[in-house]
């Protein structure tokens, strides 16, 4: 019987607003699994959204895992370090290699434009300036795998997302190209994500099978934890966008951490005495046999 493959994880924030409730809990829920699994967390911040990146943004997600205590393996250690080193910006070659590959299949790849009296988009050549290139997903298409926290999962992709963009207007990737690339680089088994993000990891299965180099990224082997979403008193789902200009997020609220370490641990279904500290939630989890390692 072939050995289990190292577990390989990444906290993968965005600078584009100020870290709220749900992404703490991912992050703390991230953590808890890789390190029970004695395996390797990477800090991968995807910064390729430049029109909505704030330094005070980016600082937020150092200032964050720091509140938290959670510690990482690889990756910046604070805002100036990412720039220099880390920023997705410098791995724009290895996203137009993929993306070079994607266009040669023209059944697979088409470009759209707005029209100049902001009708709806119109299909032009590849090489439009200004053109996104979108991935055109058969009718029909559904992605099925196993979500360790779903179960089995089968995501109608091409109903859902029949022609999400893999590359912006603005010429540079779109996420779900840089995140398969990412992972790929990082050698990632194991993604953390929120319950609506199904879709983009089934666009993303789907994406990479197209080609040769990409075709590693598949559940066979990564663990998928889609993990139910986090809702505000209105029951809506937060999101950075609901947030005020002001608001600091999470390090915002007055419950601080505990409210991060409950929001967790109900969750993963663990007792009351795990949401006090960090500590606690992480030894509750280790000794628990819990259903998402099972």
């Amino acid at each position: 019987m072939p050995a289990p493959s190292p577990v390989i994880s990444r906290l993968a924030p965005t600078p584009s607003g100020f870290l709220h409730l749900g992404n703490a809990v991912n992050f703390v829920l991230t953590w808890l699994l890789t390190r029970q699994a004695g395996g390797t967390l990477h800090l991968r911040i995807d910064d390729l959204d430049r029109a909505r990146l704030r330094p005070a943004y980016l600082d937020n997600i150092f200032r964050v895992i720091d509140w938290l205590g959670l510690d990482y393996d690889h990756g910046p250690t604070g805002p100036d370090d990412f720039l220099r080193r880390h920023s997705q910006l410098l791995r724009l070659p290895e996203y137009n290699r993929v993306l070079r590959r994607l266009a040669q299949q023209p059944s697979l790849v088409h470009a759209s434009q707005r029209t100049r009296t902001g009708g709806p988009e119109a299909a032009v050549p590849l090489e439009t300036p200004g053109a996104a290139w979108r991935a055109h997903v058969p009718a029909g298409t559904e992605i099925r795998f196993e979500d360790a926290w779903q179960g089995e999962t089968a995501v109608p992709l091409g109903a859902l997302m029949p022609d999400f963009v893999i590359r912006k207007k603005d010429g540079v990737a779109a996420y779900q190209v840089a995140s398969v690339v990412d992972d790929l680089r990082l050698g990632t088994t194991l993604i953390v994500r929120g319950l609506d993000l199904q879709p983009s990891t089934a666009a993303q299965l789907w994406l990479a099978s197209q080609l040769s180099e990409t075709s590693a990224f598949k559940a066979a082997r990564i663990q998928f934890y889609h993990h139910p979403l986090l809702t505000n008193e209105a029951g809506q789902k937060l999101s950075k966008s609901q947030q005020l200009p002001v608001d600091a997020g999470i390090l915002a609220q007055h419950e601080g951490k505990r409210a991060v370490f409950q929001a967790a641990a109900k969750l993963l279904k663990l007792p009351v005495d795990a949401q006090e500290t960090l500590a606690s939630l992480q030894q509750a989890f280790n000794q628990g046999n819990h259903f998402l390692l099972a």
